[in-house]
């Protein structure tokens, strides 16, 4: 009678446990497609130039070799007159290398910068252009490439200095606790509630903002939340036996964080990477959109965002930037979540160990 009533239980509770297996594959080969995306996209950007560049990838002239996406030539070295750098785009040049040589382009044969004159600014997609131009003539797709190459690369940049700083805080401030940790937390508090924001724009008021003062002062802001969870990791792991074990064998303290309770905390750190990387793109375009990122003339996501903003009658400049923006955080946190997934045995394991 009651092996009766078991079975139908035992059924349910495999059910369950086949429903949630599938659900996990299913998180982790979304995000396994979505890195791959990712990679495809960062490999295209790292090497722009060869996709998108209003220079020759190749020039053979005269029985010569030149790659003027790698380095520049003077007009003389195909039969100019000006030692000054050879213009490709004009047909002089060209006619000249085309009658002892060739020229292979690369897909797009626009750069960042390149102004288009034939057309009248901002201009829809076309099959010059695929999607579209500027308001200041230049070819949107082109700067859709090298924005997103300069956003990943800060993203990039941001989230390993976030992560190397919440580390080194939060480990030692876990691991030491007593008044160490007390100090810690109440500066902590402070710190994170400074609107980092603010000190932007004063710090865009005093210096001209680039790639590395952003970073430095997103960085030095922006670390906070993730060594809160590193302390709470390093809190619990301390009190396993096997580090209470190591301190009355006598194991250096800096030993000890480092071999053992270091390597929970990373469980931690890499299971929040992704959502950094998320956020630290945001917080490039946000700025850039306002005004207090990137100086004028780079390529950005946030300044074609507001480029669509102040052109209402040319509405493939927001939808580009809005569309890039969105179609690339979407990828990371589908990443993100499947880090987390694959992450969960490893946690479930450290918890069985406490």
């Amino acid at each position: 009678m009651n092996d009766s009533k078991n079975k139908p239980l035992a059924a349910a509770q495999v059910t369950d446990k086949s429903i949630v297996h599938r659900k996990k594959n299913s998180v982790i080969f979304r995000g396994k497609c979505a890195a791959l995306v990712l990679i495809l996209l960062t490999f295209i950007c790292l090497f722009a130039e060869g996709v998108v560049n209003d220079k020759p990838i190749l020039v053979q002239y005269d029985g010569e070799w030149f790659v003027p996406i790698f380095k520049s030539y003077p007009e003389t070295a195909f039969g100019g007159d000006f030692e000054s750098e050879a213009d490709y785009k004009d047909p002089y040049v060209l006619n000249m290398i085309e009658q002892s040589g060739w020229v292979t382009w690369p897909l797009v044969r626009y750069h960042y910068d390149t102004i288009n004159y034939d057309l009248t600014y901002p201009s829809p997609p076309s099959k010059q252009n695929w999607l579209g131009l500027d308001d200041q003539g230049r070819d949107v797709f082109a700067r859709l490439i090298y924005g997103l190459r300069i956003s990943l690369a800060f993203a990039l940049v941001l989230t390993s200095a976030i992560s190397v700083i919440a580390l080194v805080t939060g480990t030692v401030q876990g691991y030491l606790g007593g008044w160490v940790d007390l100090i810690g937390q109440r500066l902590t508090e402070i710190w994170g509630a400074i609107p980092v924001m603010f000190v932007v724009m004063i710090v865009a008021s005093i210096l001209n903002p680039g790639f590395v003062t952003l970073t430095l002062v997103l960085a030095l802001f922006g670390w906070h939340y993730l060594a809160q969870l590193i302390r709470a990791e390093v809190l619990k792991t301390r009190q396993l036996e096997y580090v209470q074990s190591a301190l009355i064998a006598g194991v250096s303290d800096f030993r000890i964080m480092w071999r053992h309770v270091l390597p929970n905390a990373l469980i931690t750190t890499l299971s929040t990477l992704p959502f950094i990387f998320a956020g630290s793109l945001g917080s490039l375009i946000t700025l850039d959109f306002l005004g207090f990122g990137l100086p004028v003339g780079y390529p950005s996501l946030g300044e074609l965002i507001a480029q669509g903003k102040n052109n209402l009658h040319a509405p493939w400049l927001g939808m580009t930037g809005c569309g890039a923006i969105l179609f690339v955080i979407t990828l990371v946190v589908l990443v993100g979540e499947a880090v987390q997934e694959w992450l969960s045995p490893f946690k479930e394991h450290h918890h069985a160990q406490r």
